[in-house]
């Protein structure tokens, strides 16, 4: 067993050696999948729409024109021009309300980003876990033909019976038929690849994982994770910006301005200038706009509570999930790996010492084996995959 479970696993990292590596994949994804582009530009468009409120008001320019009722009186104008404006003190927390809004939307694009990676990391998990397959069938396919030729030669000779050839005729028509399923689930999955990689095909050949497969302590991966997940850094970003947004309506509680000038002119050439000056009173126009601004910030504060719990909670259940999966896969590669069973099956049926009913159970028992092992390691990368998606 040996020898025929190293020549599998090491042909096949030989094999994938010249194919794309997963973190190829995820670079060209990253490139060219085109709900990321357009997340980028939407993130864009909502940073510059962010500034709009830090703007001023537009100035106002007016003329009135008015004309006597009596016989000599003429006509008499007036042209304002003024500009209004905040108490200084509301620009400045805008200011900082925009750069805050600016931090949280790109958070929410990094977010976004490592979602999307994580389903084209998810997807290359896919493929490696069916192309091990596919290696495996392979070598079971080869192993049906050569007992097939030997059987047909032995019917021939009046050494075997009817109901052996029919088994091994049974196995390699099972052989091929999960081949072919295998091949349809290949296709749909590097199908779904090229979608997120922008309609571009990827020739994902690849049988080894090369990614992060060892797990850091406990401690040391949950300090990470909580610093660097997605969605509390999200939410953290919603709550600056909360924090930000209370401090700009309480600005507002200050008076605003509104400065200009102001010309009257009359018949006979009277004409007289002079400075407008103005002062909003706000005793309406902000009202129950600062609850409002606290109820947000506590909603954050409260939402951030409860997902650094979740976080938390679900990163120690795949933790202990990931610990299981590699005690159970260890204990798998030392046994397969400390026998020879296949090798020794094929000699023993091919010297006739043993019947073809008792081969196929102990050959059936040993690709079950196998099978099991490569699931294993395909779920343990699952996890991990998870475990390390702040790191997309």
């Amino acid at each position: 067993m040996k020898a025929y479970y190293i020549s599998i696993l090491l042909c096949c990292a030989m094999w994938a050696s010249a194919q794309t590596s997963i973190d190829e994949v995820l670079r060209s994804v990253a490139a060219n999948n085109p709900e990321l582009r357009a997340n980028g530009q939407l993130i864009q468009s909502r940073k510059l729409e962010a500034r709009l409120d830090n703007n001023l008001p537009d100035p106002s320019v007016s003329y009135s024109h008015q004309f006597g009722n009596r016989e000599g009186m003429g006509f008499q104008g007036e042209l304002v021009a003024s500009q209004s404006f905040d108490f200084p003190t509301v620009y400045a927390q805008k200011h900082q309300l925009t750069k805050a809004k600016s931090v949280a939307l790109d958070r929410e694009g990094n977010a976004f980003r490592q979602d999307l990676l994580l389903q084209a990391k998810n997807l290359c998990l896919d493929l490696v876990f069916l192309n091990q397959q596919r290696a495996l069938l392979d070598e079971r396919l080869r192993n049906a033909e050569q007992l097939a030729a030997l059987f047909a030669t032995r019917l021939e000779r009046g050494d075997a019976n009817v109901l052996e050839t029919n088994k091994i005729q049974l196995e390699l028509l099972n052989v091929k038929t999960e081949a072919r399923a295998n091949e349809t689930a290949r296709q749909a999955k590097l199908r779904e690849l090229a979608t997120l990689n922008g309609g571009e095909g990827i020739a994902f050949e690849d049988t080894t994982y090369h990614t992060e497969s060892e797990l850091l302590p406990y401690a040391v991966l949950s300090e990470e994770v909580m610093a660097a997940d997605s969605r509390l850094n999200l939410l953290r970003g919603e709550q600056l910006t909360a924090s930000r947004q209370l401090k700009v309506n309480q600005a507002k509680r200050l008076p605003g301005f509104e400065l200009g000038y102001r010309m009257n002119s009359a018949t006979g050439g009277a004409r007289f200038n002079g400075f407008l000056v103005g002062i909003s009173i706000p005793l309406f126009s902000n009202r129950n706009y600062i609850k409002q601004a606290r109820a947000q910030q506590l909603y954050t504060e409260l939402q951030l509570e409860s997902t650094t719990r979740t976080v938390e909670n679900t990163l120690r259940q795949d933790y202990e999930e990931a610990l299981t999966l590699r005690s159970s896969m260890q204990e798998y590669a030392q046994l397969l790996q400390s026998q020879n069973s296949l090798a020794l099956l094929n000699k023993a049926i091919q010297a006739g010492q043993i019947s073809m009913i008792a081969y196929f159970v102990d050959a059936t028992a040993y690709y079950q084996s196998v099978e099991n092992y490569l699931r294993l390691q395909y779920q343990y990368q699952t996890v991990i995959a998870r475990l390390y998606k702040h790191r997309l």
